[in-house]
């Protein structure tokens, strides 16, 4: 990895006990998530970051996600800024529904596109 590049993983390299913190927005989250993931929207992160320092561990690695995987580089960018271990999940929930990856959503029909 060059230095200054965003340190990334493809969805079938996430572990499955992995910490995800998803910040697309409410209702995209709704609409379909990955199981067991932690939502906090991008646009809300700076005011929320206390709710995954206290879920991570100190050494825990934080794998972030969006839809495709721009807003998330973003928030890995600002978390390993703050000595956070963060990774980019690349291409985001587009990629973990296409990679068959478990998903769960509000209501009877889970979709992410």
């Amino acid at each position: 990895m060059e230095s200054g590049q965003l340190p990334q993983v493809d969805v079938a390299s996430v572990p499955s006990d992995a910490l995800l913190l998803d910040v697309r927005e409410d209702d995209e989250w709704k609409a379909g998530r990955a199981e067991g993931a932690l939502h906090i929207p991008m646009s809300e992160f700076v005011a929320r970051i206390g709710e995954l320092t206290e879920r991570a561990g100190a050494d825990e690695r934080v794998y972030v996600m969006c839809r495709v995987g721009g807003r998330s580089a973003q928030v890995t960018q600002y978390l390993r800024q703050q000595g956070v271990d963060a990774v980019n999940v690349d291409g985001g929930m587009l990629a973990w529904e296409a990679a068959g990856r478990p998903l769960t959503a509000d209501g009877e029909n889970a979709y992410v596109l």
